[in-house]
């Protein structure tokens, strides 16, 4: 087994960065409780909010017991990333892995650290129906890698195949061995 180097860099380098934006967001911004933000600008803000669910609020952990097992169960899935990406051949299978992995252990962390997840991105637009429509929850660095590692697995999944090449007529692999092709009256071993 060769350790999957691209994948493993991904990993690092988007869980590097979602500490470093969630600190700069939290610390010297200064965006660290409920209710406030900084508008950056006409469609997008940060805004804090602690995440004590899972994607889009689901399996809420509003105690001690509900945090650790939600720990313990995104960690299994994150080991999971972790091996799938052992076995996995193809490059950007490899960093889409990491992407997810780097996402997972960034959140894990958070939840471990604080017993939320820091989000702190807010993407709005203005539409007709309503001035600061959101298309997406707050998300953070670790959330959004987590969607394109996801989505990148998804489309080459559904839309590319790894196609073994045919082989060409004459080529060595096409002509038949001697041992499984029919032996001529002429070439018998009791002639």
């Amino acid at each position: 087994m060769t350790l999957p180097i691209r994948g493993l860099g991904a990993a690092l380098i988007l869980f590097l960065a979602d500490q470093m934006s969630k600190w700069i967001v939290t610390g010297p911004l200064g965006i660290s409780h409920l209710g406030a933000g900084r508008e950056v600008t006409g469609f997008f803000a940060l805004r804090f909010v602690p995440n004590i669910g899972v994607s889009l609020g689901l399996l809420p952990a509003d105690g001690d017991a509900t945090r650790w097992a939600l720990v313990a169960l995104t960690g299994a899935i994150a080991a999971g990333v972790a091996v799938w990406m052992t076995r996995e051949r193809h490059p950007v299978d490899q960093i889409a892995l990491g992407m997810v992995l780097g996402g997972a252990l960034g959140n894990i962390l958070d939840r471990i650290r604080f017993g939320y997840v820091v989000d702190f991105a807010d993407l709005h637009f203005p539409t007709p129906w309503d001035p600061q429509w959101r298309p997406f929850l707050v998300f953070n660095v670790a959330d959004a890698a987590i969607t394109v590692g996801v989505l990148v697995l998804l489309v080459r999944a559904l839309l590319t195949r790894d196609k073994t090449p045919p082989v060409a007529a004459g080529s060595p692999a096409s002509a038949p061995s001697s041992s499984s092709a029919p032996l001529s009256s002429s070439e018998s071993p009791h002639a």
